[in-house]
């Protein structure tokens, strides 16, 4: 799986039951050299590089060097082999989580191309490589104002040269989802406030994902729930601030399920606790085995 040269159309490469491949962008996460905005953590924008201009000190990771943990500009692109780009489909977007790689992690691990190209769900994964084997959940340039948008166009771009009996408009008309798991959390929040995407964002799923910024997942919800869908689906590790998320909602209207319904469609905002499942394995083991390809199947029906 080797990624694709500057300019160059990336090429798929078969892992198992996906075809993927490895896209450099321009407009992925990192490199990141602007401010941290105010978040649940900080309560006034500071400098990305605080230390020395050179790295990142990151609350839970520590210092961080950016040339060796903010420094990878790739995307993971990855869609079944029967994929047809001229049908109805969807663009999927993985926020990974902390400690991992693309291969090692979001292919291998969590087995995200695998269950996406098992579910019924005709769509391509999008997953950009977030901070490298790191414990730390910058958003990089998804923390800019548009950055969400400009990742979809740039892989909007990217689709119509490796499916070319398909054009980049058909690719930029789907609706987009956005999957977030564990520290993913925070750049899926800052694309849903003001990432540019609009209306295009369809569906939202937290994977054990709500660690902070309930608010901005309320106020989207609030202002998305009739064009959209939300799923958050917990154990342990967030079980508080999910029942408090929850609560909130119906505090203000807005009415909630426990546990998935059959079909995940515009309105549906859904919590699922997952009992005792491991948060380390959560993508791979919740309420059900592969829990991505349980969601992504009720998209289809």
């Amino acid at each position: 799986m080797a990624p694709s040269s500057p300019g160059n159309t990336p090429k798929f490469t078969n892992a198992g039951s996906a075809n993927v491949a490895l896209a450099d962008f321009q407009n992925s996460a990192f490199p990141y050299k602007g401010m941290v905005p105010p978040d649940d953590s900080n309560a006034k924008p500071r400098p990305f590089l605080d230390v020395d201009g050179v790295a990142h000190s990151s609350p839970r990771g520590g210092v961080l060097r950016a040339d060796q943990t903010y420094n990878d500009p790739r995307v993971l692109i990855a869609a079944a082999p029967d994929f047809d780009p001229n049908s109805a489909g969807a663009l999927v977007v993985l926020f990974h989580g902390n400690q991992a790689t693309l291969a090692r992690d979001v292919v291998e691990r969590q087995q995200a191309p695998r269950q996406l190209a098992q579910s019924s769900l005709n769509a391509v994964l999008l997953a950009p490589q977030m901070a490298v084997n790191a414990n730390d959940s910058s958003a990089g340039n998804f923390w800019r104002s548009g950055g969400f948008a400009a990742f979809l166009s740039e892989a909007e771009a990217k689709l119509a040269q490796m499916y070319p009996q398909a054009s980049r408009g058909t690719f930029h008309n789907w609706p987009v989802i956005i999957v977030a798991y564990s520290g993913g959390y925070l750049p899926a929040a800052f694309s849903l406030q003001h990432g540019g995407a609009g209306d295009r964002v369809r569906g939202v799923v937290l994977m054990d994902a709500l660690f902070g910024e309930p608010a901005k997942f309320a106020d989207w919800i609030e202002k998305s729930s009739s064009q959209a869908f939300f799923v958050s689906a917990y154990s342990a590790s967030t079980r508080e601030q999910n029942r408090a998320l929850q609560a909130r909602l119906r505090l203000d209207g807005v009415t909630t399920v426990n546990g998935l319904p059959d079909s995940l469609h515009s309105g549906v905002i859904a919590f699922v606790d997952a009992e005792n499942a491991s948060h380390d394995d959560f993508l791979t083991a919740a309420w059900t085995r592969d829990p991505l390809n349980d969601v992504l199947s009720r998209m289809g029906r």
